[in-house]
């Protein structure tokens, strides 16, 4: 059964030969009118071949995507926002065109790349040297272009002997290294990126995030998935937020962004509160084959035989301690803290990056401490993010939750989060203040 909707794929440059002069529209990468892609469901597959015999429905509809529409402009980054199920990757398989919309139409201008799946588009059985070369002639380069990038792609992807095994014996990991690896280097006018950045290990993390940096401020087009906020915040100029299939916003990345998470924290606050800990819990990543890792983030206290969070007092001061260890010295770090409330609310945030420190390098082992000279919160409990981040504050080697962290209690019950640095101002007068006369008339 064909669909209603349509995808087209266009040449970067493309002109109207009567007028020799861009066509409308010529600047825009991406145009997407009203896309909706809807999916028959089956109770079984029983009704399937019920329906197509008795020519009578047995399925309901499912619309994963309903009435998107959105311009991108060439060189800029979109970012696609929303929950699991929400309809984003839906939408980046109708722009990459491996399925069709069921209503709607979308125009692509330029060669495209897409990371989507991890593995899509791999023959199984062939080996990782010879899908490089199917999925670039996929993707439009030449058998010239193909000979002369190979080498590129190999290196890229540093998969060594296994580039000649069958791509069925790779894990996700090395399946994300191939894909990126040829997306990377076909160098696409539009590049899709779908949830990739969150699979390998740290190294290659870092690579891919180097290597995304310099296709966007190359002048890249891109169209971006991700929940992590930062690489949204970093790599995109606007934010497209599908919430159940259908627009919820669209605009500037940081409004999008902020709407996005006030409602993420409504959500939050209205579920069940995590159950109480008997102490300070710690989660992160602790695996010795992180290139960076840390070794210790602590609350700095009075000394005390107990291993709860410490209780802490409003006005007085807080530091907070961190170490880590490299396994290169040439790497260079930032560092992000942060406290959170224990309903999920961002409280506050800090980092070496915005604050203009240098960032740390030269060394395989390092200390820093955060001082804050007077504790504006009045009350509550809070938790500690640590983030160990590379010199960009883009690639995170590690990361991790303290919670909870401290409390802060005091005498009294005290309103509101914060004590707001404050004067009172209060004039008085003993004269009676003068009633204006009113004149009746009989």
């Amino acid at each position: 059964m064909r669909t209603a909707g349509e995808v087209r794929f266009e040449p970067a440059e493309a002109f109207d030969a009567s007028a020799a002069v861009p066509f409308a529209g010529a600047h825009l990468a991406v145009e997407a009118q009203g896309l909706s892609k809807s999916y028959r469901v089956y109770a079984s597959p029983w009704d399937r071949l019920f329906e197509l015999g008795a020519r009578r429905p047995r399925h309901r509809e499912f619309r994963a995507l309903e009435g998107v529409s959105f311009e991108l402009p060439r060189g800029e980054g979109l970012a696609l926002l929303g929950e699991n199920g929400a309809g984003k990757s839906t939408l980046l398989k109708l722009l990459a065109g491996i399925t069709e919309p069921t209503s709607g139409r979308a125009t692509i201008r330029g060669r495209l790349s897409s990371i989507l799946e991890l593995g899509s588009g791999f023959h199984p059985e062939f080996t990782g040297r010879q899908n490089i070369v199917l999925n670039a002639a996929m993707l439009g380069l030449s058998q010239e272009e193909v000979h002369e990038r190979t080498p590129a792609i190999e290196e890229f992807s540093e998969l060594g002997e296994f580039l000649d095994q069958p791509v069925k014996v790779y894990s996700t990991g090395m399946a994300m290294r191939l894909g990126f690896a040829i997306a990377a280097q076909v160098e696409p006018d539009v590049l899709i990126v779908d949830e990739a950045l969150a699979v390998g290990d740290g190294y290659f993390q870092k690579k891919c995030i180097d290597r995304l940096e310099r296709f966007v401020t190359g002048g890249g087009t891109l169209l971006f998935c991700s929940h992590a906020m930062y690489y949204v915040s970093a790599f995109c100029q606007r934010a497209l937020w599908l919430r159940r299939g259908r627009p919820e916003a669209l605009g500037p990345v940081r409004d999008v962004v902020r709407e996005y998470e006030s409602f993420l924290v409504a959500k939050s606050a209205a579920a069940p509160p995590p159950s109480d800990s008997e102490g300070p819990a710690t989660a992160g990543s602790e695996s010795p084959g992180l290139p960076a890792r840390w070794t210790r983030v602590e609350i700095v206290d009075e000394p005390s035989t107990e291993k709860k969070a410490p209780h802490l007092s409003t006005g007085k001061p807080l530091a907070i301690e961190v170490e880590w260890e490299s396994q290169d010295p040439s790497l260079s770090f930032h560092i992000g803290l942060g406290l959170n409330r224990s309903d999920g609310l961002e409280v506050a945030a800090f980092s070496t990056l915005d604050d203009g420190v240098a960032a740390a390098t030269g060394a395989r082992t390092y200390r820093a401490r955060l001082e804050i000279p007077a504790l504006p919160l009045v009350k509550g409990d809070f938790s500690l993010y640590a983030f160990l981040l590379d010199e960009r504050g883009l690639h995170i080697y590690d990361q991790r939750l303290i919670r909870p962290a401290f409390t802060i209690s005091g005498e009294g019950y005290r309103f509101g989060l914060v004590n707001v640095e404050h004067a009172w101002n209060v004039e008085w007068s003993d004269r009676a203040p003068s009633v204006p006369s009113r004149t009746r008339n009989l």
